[in-house]
This record gives structure tokens, C-alpha cells and sequence, in this order.
């Protein structure tokens, strides 16, 4: 796979001028600070998991019919066996997230990881034990732990350990612990609280003396009605006593024998409501909160809650999850909160067909035909060409097989520390074809303008899409697939009046050139030009679709004076909604 050799120096720079200690000891809480043996300030940096222990069905395509990791495992049983069902998830498990995918972590510039776990890797649920009220230990997940706090270490790079589906399940909103509403919840069942407290035990001591080992995020994301407030996930409770309480018990565990390690504490309503919430300072003296970030304005008053809490109890604050929108949310949030003295981790990591998730998997066409059969739109196979497909699905989760998604990480890692300047996406040589969606990387205004850039439907009760397309990038700019005969699969559509998009090219002769835009048209006329090293060269008109127009056509412009050497190219949109391909240009 390419990729762009500025990125990669940038990000070189970045981690020489971010180097830590070789052995840094514990992280632990200092006031109101993250720091390390030192007592040097950390801010942690972090990559969330999601979709390796635990899966969602939005990550896999099958959220409409099956959201719960339990519900996905019925659905592939269902089509290709028991033993097709286990034979994919022991290749996804192993597939998912490798020693290469750390490394690669580090190399762009993350600091941490947090992993979200599901106890089933770890022990029996209640109802499987043979013996009730005892535990079996089961060694796939604390093996799965152990080789990532190795890859982890070797990178020097810090491991939360977040338990993201508790025994029973810790909220309403079921994808996110794979709850069974047919079970005990973690909260209508003493066992599960008791599995639960006996499984973090188990990690303490098993990690007590593991420096790399960041913290330990208890219970991620309750959301639970403990008091029949009329909200089902717990947003209008006022007391919240049994979370507490629980909290207190599991800190009380792991105290026993582990002293090193940050607790972290998330309030109820996905992380949100802290209500009631005691001095748990006279628990514990390392203690940070944790809270999540998702879809709300990206200023003072949408963490001000947070910062006054830490204000309050004088402990540290971490964003332990954030993520699901557009770069130019991802830089703003990342900004504010770096500039609040707080960390964050990045959700998820891995997704299947996603230009939001760091890295992401392509949609093999044998796991497209599964879904079309699970949506009632496609023929059932037989057991074994079900399995044979999905192990093609789990073998494209391997990193080498993977897209990474360069725009996103430039977004949280170089522009969020000041620099939003256009920088090349890919290397554009002229003579040569450019592609329309291989804008340069930047903000939105420096590398491309666009009048949606993100969703703030959290602040705003208003969904509002950016990439319309959904596809290749997460910038603002609307991109989905293109059917011209000449493509790299992409093409910019849904244009508006002021948009424009910036190419870096190098030129090898100065020389006046011959510019041929690939277009298709709307329904409206339209027009566009071209900007080169700030000279405006005449406006292109586009006449509207008819019926006699094929679908895609060749508009040309000449003239066009190139220095040799670096040049810059905007594309400026003057009117009308249409379709870009690419742009050709050759010598006169």
C-alpha cells in the first residue's frame, strides 16, 4: 500500500520530540494529574479496541438484525454450523489485532491502548459454572492480555485493561455489554457482581507488578434505571447508589493486592452522570474519572462538567472513549481536551468497510452474500461455503490487508497540535492524472473547504452527515463510489457553491498546460475553475443532465501556467451540484 513519505516524516518528528523514559515506572494519580515515576506529566494518547473481544453489529454490518455479539454468534451458527461459528471467531481473535498493528500504533504516534474485554474470554457466565458460585478460569483471554502487554511494552506503550461486557451485562443499550435481556443483568444479580469483583482480583494480581499495564477502567459505560427514574439508561438518576457501591467493592478487591495501578471510574449513563457519586478519595488515592465524548460541540462548556469535577475531588480526568465523527471533530475535540491537561482513547480501531476507524477492513463479496441472505435479500449457502466465507472476512482483518486511514490519523495527531496546513495526501506528478479524492491532507479551509464537516447531534438533536458518500475519507468533502470507465473506485459528488478542494503537484517542466476535467452532471447547471499558485483562471461551465447526456463526460481548459517544481491547484466550485472523477493534464 502507499503511503505519503510527509506523513510519515511528520510523524517521525512528532514521536522524537514525544520520547519517553525507556522504564517509567507505574502511572499513577498526582493531584489532578496523570503522571509517571518521575512525576512527569503524561498525556495518554490511545487507540480503543473495539470489535476484537467484543464486537457491535454496526461494526460488522449487522446491526439492523443483529447488534448483540450474541445475536451475531446465533446468526452465523444458524448459517454455517457451530463449528463454523468457532472457527471464525478463533481466526477473527487471532487476526484482529497483531504485534504489527502495535508497532504500527506507536509508529504513528499513540501512546496507550485501551482494550475493551468481554468476561467470556476470561471465565464462564453464571448460569455455565458447575458449580455455582465458583469461578472457572478460562486462559484465552488473559493469554490474549498477555501478548498485547508484551506488544504493548515493546513499544513502550501503556495498556488499560476496560471491562466492556460485565458478567450479566451493565446496560440497556445491549450492544454495548452484549446484554441478554432474557439473563440477570450485572445489577439484578449478586453473582455477577461477585463474578465481576473475583475477575478484576484476578487481573490485579495476575498484573500487579507490570508497569505497562496504564490503569484499569472498571465497568465501561453503565447505563441502568437503579431507580425507576423514567430513563432506562440511568441519564435521570440522582443517587446511583448500587453503581457506587459496586465500584467501592471492586477497588476494595483489587487494593488487596495490587497498590499500583489507576482505578478508573465511569459514572452512569454511558459515562456521564455522576450523581451522587461519594468522596472516593477516602477509598483510594489513585483514582482518576472517566467520561466519554460523542457528538456535542467541541468547546469549554461541553467538558466544563468534567474539568469542574476534577476541580472538586482533586483527581485526574480521562476521556476513556471518543471517536464516530469526521476529522475535523476528531482535531477540534483532541485539541480542547489535550489543551484541559487531559488524555483520551480513540474509539474504535478496526471496523469492516470504514473511513472513521484508524484502520479498516475491506467487505469481501462471500460476506456480502451473507448478509444479503440475513436480510432476507439473498440464497442461504451451505455450512461449509458460509465458513468458507467468513474466514475470507476474518483473514482481511489482518493489518497487511487493511487500509489505513492516513486523513484520519493526520486529524488526531499533527493538526490537534497546531499545524492544520496542507500537506500532499499522495505524490501528484505533472504531466499526470489526479483523482479528485486524492485532495491534499489538512483542516477543513486549509486542505479543502466544505459546508458539512462533522455531526453535533448531541448539542444540536439534528443528525448531520459530512462525508455524504461515506467512503475513502472522513474529511467534509462527499465522496462515494465511482462507475466511470477510468477510476481508483472514488469519485467527489454532491458539490456546492464554494467548496473547493487543494492538490500539491510537482511539475516537471514550467510550461502552459492542457487541463481535461472529468465530470458527471446534476440536474442544475453548474460551473467550477481553477486557482494555480493563486492566479484564477476562467470559469468552466457545466451544462444540467439530460436524458441524451451520458453520464459521464470530458470538459477542457488550456493554458494553465505550471512553474517546475512544486505547485499548488484548487479546484473552486462556483455553482451546482455534480460529480468530479479526476483531472488530466498534459503539455500543450
Amino acid at each position: 500500500m502507499k503511503k505519503n513519505l510527509t506523513f510519515i516524516l511528520l510523524i517521525t518528528i512528532f514521536l522524537f520530540t514525544n520520547c519517553k523514559n525507556e522504564k517509567p515506572g507505574f502511572l499513577h494519580a498526582e493531584g489532578q494529574n496523570i503522571v509517571d515515576a518521575q512525576g512527569k506529566n503524561v498525556v495518554l494518547r490511545g487507540v480503543g479496541l473495539g470489535g476484537w473481544m467484543l464486537q457491535e453489529g454496526y461494526m460488522l454490518q449487522t446491526a439492523g438484525f443483529a447488534g448483540t455479539q450474541y445475536k451475531i454468534k446465533e446468526h452465523i451458527a444458524h448459517v454455517a454450523g457451530t463449528e463454523g461459528m468457532e472457527a471464525f471467531y478463533e481466526a477473527w481473535l487471532a487476526n484482529y489485532c497483531t504485534k504489527a498493528d502495535v508497532d504500527s500504533m506507536a509508529a504513528w504516534g499513540f501512546n496507550s491502548i485501551r482494550l475493551p474485554m468481554h468476561y467470556n474470554l476470561f471465565t464462564l457466565a453464571i448460569e455455565n459454572e458447575p458449580v455455582e458460585g465458583e469461578d472457572t478460569w478460562l486462559n484465552q483471554g488473559f493469554e490474549m492480555v498477555d501478548n498485547l502487554l508484551e506488544w504493548c511494552g515493546d513499544n513502550q506503550m501503556y495498556l488499560i485493561l476496560d471491562l466492556h461486557a460485565a458478567p450479566g451485562g451493565q446496560g440497556k443499550n445491549a450492544d454495548i455489554s452484549d446484554y441478554n435481556p432474557d439473563k440477570p443483568s450485572l445489577w439484578e444479580s449478586p453473582e455477577n457482581q461477585r463474578k465481576t469483583i473475583a475477575l478484576w482480583r484476578n487481573l490485579a494480581e495476575r498484573y500487579a507488578n507490570e508497569p505497562w499495564i496504564g490503569g484499569f477502567d472498571l465497568i465501561n459505560e453503565p447505563n441502568w434505571d437503579f431507580e425507576n427514574s423514567d430513563n432506562e439508561n440511568g441519564c435521570n438518576c440522582n443517587q446511583n447508589e448500587q453503581l457506587w457501591s459496586l465500584f467501592h467493592n471492586i477497588t476494595k478487591a483489587i487494593r488487596q493486592i495490587n497498590q499500583n495501578h489507576i482505578i478508573f471510574l465511569g459514572g452512569n449513563c454511558w459515562g456521564n452522570n455522576y450523581k451522587g457519586i461519594p468522596n472516593f478519595t477516602q477509598w483510594d488515592n489513585n483514582i482518576a474519572i472517566s467520561f466519554h465524548k460523542y457528538w456535542n460541540f467541541n468547546n469549554q462548556e461541553s467538558i466544563q462538567w468534567v474539568v469542574d469535577m476534577r476541580e472538586e475531588y482533586k483527581v485526574p480526568i480521562w476521556l476513556g472513549e471518543s471517536g464516530e465523527n469526521s476529522n475535523t471533530w476528531f482535531s477540534n475535540a483532541i485539541r480542547l481536551i489535550e489543551s484541559n491537561n487531559i488524555g483520551w482513547a480513540w474509539w474504535p480501531y478496526k471496523k469492516i468497510e470504514s473511513s472513521s476507524s484508524q484502520v479498516t477492513a475491506s467487505k469481501t463479496q462471500g460476506y456480502q452474500n451473507l448478509l444479503n441472505f440475513w436480510k432476507e435479500k439473498g440464497v442461504r449457502p451451505n455450512p461449509e461455503q458460509a465458513k468458507t466465507w467468513l474466514l475470507e472476512q476474518a483473514e482481511m482483518l489482518k493489518l497487511e490487508n487493511c487500509k489505513i486511514n492516513y486523513d484520519l490519523l493526520d486529524a488526531m495527531l499533527r493538526q490537534p497540535q497546531g499545524d492544520k496546513s496542507a500537506i500532499p495526501f499522495k505524490n501528484h506528478h505533472i504531466p499526470g492524472t489526479i483523482f479528485a479524492v486524492d485532495y491534499d491532507l489538512g483542516a477543513n479551509n486549509f486542505a479543502y473547504f466544505d459546508t458539512d464537516t462533522a455531526n453535533y447531534r448531541t448539542s444540536t438533536n439534528k443528525n448531520t452527515s459530512w462525508n455524504r458518500g461515506g467512503k475513502y475519507r472522513n474529511d467534509g468533502v462527499d465522496i462515494s463510489i465511482c462507475n466511470d470507465k477510468k477510476t481508483n473506485g472514488y469519485c467527489v459528488t454532491s458539490t456546492h457553491q464554494g467548496e473547493w478542494l487543494l492538490y500539491t503537484v510537482d511539475v516537471e517542466t514550467a510550461d502552459k498546460y492542457h487541463f481535461e476535467t472529468r465530470y458527471a452532471a446534476g440536474l442544475t447547471p453548474a460551473s467550477f475553475h481553477f486557482e494555480v499558485n493563486n492566479e484564477v483562471y476562467p470559469k468552466i461551465n457545466i451544462l444540467p443532465k439530460t436524458a441524451e447526456l451520458d453520464e459521464w463526460n470530458t470538459i477542457s481548459s488550456s493554458n494553465i501556467e505550471l512553474k517546475k517544481g512544486k505547485n499548488q491547484i484548487i479546484l473552486r466550485i462556483d455553482e451546482g451540484d455534480f460529480s468530479i472523477n479526476f483531472f488530466n493534464v498534459t503539455s500543450k
